[in-house]
């Protein structure tokens, strides 16, 4: 099967393709950014536009996001000041920039 390439919102490579696109926002870094952020689910909600609900069913592993609703998430993180990095051999971190 042939796939093509593509570049994200974010500038990361990626191939197309039903179920190509790995999750780079999990559970727990969606809890930890919030964490970080000082952020309530449902500031999250209303930072992000997406329903409390989403974001309790989600940390609470009782269903997966789309991945339009998971781009708003980490757009909401982002323009909060979090950093998503890439971590060798261990996958996506999160951090804050020193001020």
């Amino acid at each position: 099967m042939t796939y093509m390439i593509y570049i994200d919102q974010y500038g990361w490579f990626g191939i197309m393709g039903q179920g190509a696109k790995e999750t780079i926002l999990t559970p727990a870094l969606c809890r930890a950014a919030r964490g970080l952020l000082d952020w309530t689910q449902a500031d999250l909600a209303e930072k992000a536009a997406v329903s409390r609900s989403t974001i309790r069913d989600y940390e609470g592993r009782h269903h997966e996001i789309h991945r339009a609703t998971e781009a708003q998430l980490r757009l909401a993180f982002e323009e909060g000041g979090v950093k998503f990095i890439e971590i060798e051999g261990c996958g996506t971190g999160i951090c804050l920039p020193v001020p």
